[in-house]
């Protein structure tokens, strides 16, 4: 079944909740977590997807009607772009890895992109002889240069614009410029360094924590910097961050876990940022044995926080 998505617009992309954590919270110290699945189509990704392609039309290298929009992704940047896409009249299609989950491939299909899958891991990778993923996008946009146009989320500005003009000044304004550290996962690097370097603006002494994954991971959108070369935008801006944290999967599903049971809020993964929503990844919680199937469908209908993206419409 195809999904409508007749209301997006760049303005309902953005102003995502920010919510207290306060089963967290340790001493004197509170957590704060922005729901980023409030974006559109269901992630922080409408971000960039919605800049990438405003500068492209911007600067003539999109036409509507004409070009065909081509991306390597791990999943969210893909559906963001589908859905822009599909609104904005363009043909999308998208690269991607053979082990994102099973739901991502279904809502990419969903709204008709054209999905190529490769051998990669679970973010596509950057550098010579690990890139599948973005090697055959890039080839299939160079055969063919004035019918594709390519975003490249992993080099392109816009990615970067997007958090510092969208992300970062909507962190400073909830918290009232309280913040004392700002904590992302490893990517593309475009969020991190885009709400970073806004932040050491407004607040030199404000701390950046990246967090990356163990190296062979399962946590679908971020990279071990030692599997993959840092993506060209991160090494741009990487001395913005002020400190690095790998943890495994045992910690990532165990919090994913402790969440839902302690706030009654459904997330893939726990970062200051909570990137998307839970409900994409079923195959991942059936596989790892994170919920059973009768926890993670009362999970999708009575979670705190969910939201009515045209994503999870069937």
């Amino acid at each position: 079944m195809k999904t409508a998505v007749t209301k997006y617009s760049t303005e309902s992309v953005g102003n995502t909740p920010q919510v207290e954590l306060k089963a967290f919270n340790v001493n004197d110290a509170k957590i704060f977590a922005k729901l980023e699945w409030y974006n559109y189509f269901g992630s922080i990704k409408d971000r960039p997807a919605s800049w990438m392609v405003s500068e492209a039309e911007k600067h003539g290298l999109l036409k509507r009607g004409k070009s065909v929009i081509m991306e390597p992704t791990s999943g969210n940047t893909g559906i963001a772009l589908a859905g822009i896409a599909k609104v904005l009249g363009y043909r999308f299609e998208v690269v991607i890895p053979n082990k994102v989950s099973d739901e991502t491939k279904a809502i990419l299909k969903r709204f008709d992109a054209k999905v190529l899958e490769t051998e990669d891991d679970l973010c596509p990778r950057v550098g010579p002889g690990t890139d599948q993923s973005i090697a055959l996008a890039t080839a299939i946009v160079r055969g063919h240069p004035s019918d594709y146009f390519m975003p490249n989320q992993y080099e392109n500005d816009a990615n970067f614009m997007a958090h510092y003009y969208g992300t970062g000044p909507e962190v400073w304004r909830d918290t009232e410029g309280k913040i004392t550290h700002f904590v992302a996962g490893i990517g593309t690097g475009g969020t991190i360094t885009g709400v970073g370097t806004f932040l050491k603006e407004k607040n030199p002494n404000i701390k950046i924590v990246a967090v990356e994954p163990q190296k062979g991971h399962h946590i679908q959108g971020l990279r071990n910097t030692r599997e993959s070369n840092l993506p060209t935008l991160l090494e741009r801006r990487k001395s913005v961050i002020d400190k690095w944290y790998t943890i495994n999967d045992n910690e990532a599903f165990e919090t994913v876990k402790q969440i839902a049971t302690k706030e009654n809020m459904f997330v893939s993964r726990i970062v200051a940022i909570l990137g998307d929503d839970g409900r994409k990844y079923r195959s991942v919680y059936n596989e790892f044995k994170v919920f059973t199937d009768a926890e993670f469908d009362k999970l999708s209908k009575t979670s705190k926080n969910l939201s009515n993206s045209p994503i999870f419409q069937n």
